[in-house]
C-alpha cells in the first residue's frame, strides 16, 4: 500500500506507560505524594520520571542505598494506591488482539505488580512475559530489558521491533539491536514514528515472521 512501511519481525516488545496505556495522572499523583512527604523538589522528581525504575530515578534526590530501598517501598505503596487511575491509549487493545500471545512482550520501569495492576485497570491482556523493574539490574537506557525479553520470547533482539513513546526507552531498545517505533514526539530517535497505535496492521501465520504494517506518518525515517 502507498506510503505504509512494513516492519516484519519475530517479535513485538512494548513499553507500558504512554505506549499502551496512559497512566500519567496515576504516575504523577503517586511521585508527588512522595516528594512531597519527603520534601523533595516536586517539579524535578516528576521530570526525572520517564523511563527510569524508582531506584535509577530516588539515587539522585535520597543519601544512600538504605535510603533509596525504604524510598523505593514507600513510592510502590503510592503507586498501587493509584494504580487504577490508567486508561488504555487508542489502538493498544486492538493490536494486542491481533499479536499471537507468544510473539509479544512489556518491558517496563514498573514493578510488576503495578503493571499487572495497571494493565488490568486499563481492560489489556498481561502478557506472557512481562519484564519490570524488579527483573532487571539495569534500567532504560540500559538495553538488559529489551534483550532479556527477547531471550524470553526465544528470538534474537534484532529480529524484533519495540513501540516506545520516550527517547530514553527508544534508546533502550536500539543497544539492544532492536527497531524502534516511536509514539509521539518525545521518541524522535526512532528508527519510524506514529501519533499512536491505531491504524497498525498484523499478519501472523504459524511460525512464520509477524508482519507489522504501520500507517503513512511512519514511512520517513525507517529503516529497511
Amino acid at each position: 500500500m502507498p506510503g505504509t512501511t512494513d516492519f516484519p519481525c519475530s517479535a513485538v516488545l512494548f513499553d507500558m506507560d504512554g505506549t499502551l496505556i496512559d497512566s500519567a495522572a496515576s504516575i504523577e499523583r503517586a511521585w508527588a505524594a512522595f516528594a512531597r512527604q519527603e520534601g523533595l523538589p516536586t517539579d524535578a522528581v516528576l521530570a526525572a520520571l520517564p523511563g527510569r525504575t524508582a531506584t535509577d530515578i530516588l539515587t539522585g534526590f535520597l543519601p544512600g542505598p538504605e535510603a533509596v530501598r525504604s524510598g523505593a517501598r514507600r513510592v510502590r505503596e503510592m503507586q498501587r494506591y493509584y494504580a487504577d487511575d490508567v486508561r488504555p491509549l487508542p489502538g493498544a487493545r486492538e493490536l494486542l488482539a491481533a499479536l499471537p500471545p507468544d510473539r509479544w512482550a512489556v518491558v517496563t520501569a514498573a514493578y510488576g505488580e503495578i503493571a499487572r495492576a495497571r494493565l488490568a485497570a486499563a481492560g489489556l491482556p498481561v502478557p506472557r512475559v512481562l519484564v519490570s523493574a524488579e527483573t532487571v539490574s539495569r534500567g532504560k537506557p540500559d538495553p538488559e530489558g529489551y534483550a532479556y525479553a527477547a531471550r524470553r520470547l526465544g528470538v534474537r533482539a534484532q529480529d524484533c521491533v519495540v513501540f516506545e513513546d520516550a527517547d530514553v526507552g527508544v534508546r533502550a531498545g536500539q543497544a539492544a539491536g532492536c527497531r524502534c517505533v516511536g509514539i509521539g514526539a518525545d521518541a524522535s530517535r526512532a528508527d519510524a514514528s506514529v501519533d499512536d497505535l491505531r491504524g497498525i496492521t498484523v499478519t501472523a501465520t504459524g511460525a512464520g515472521p509477524v508482519r507489522l504494517r504501520l500507517p503513512a506518518r511512519s514511512a520517513e525515517g525507517a529503516r529497511p
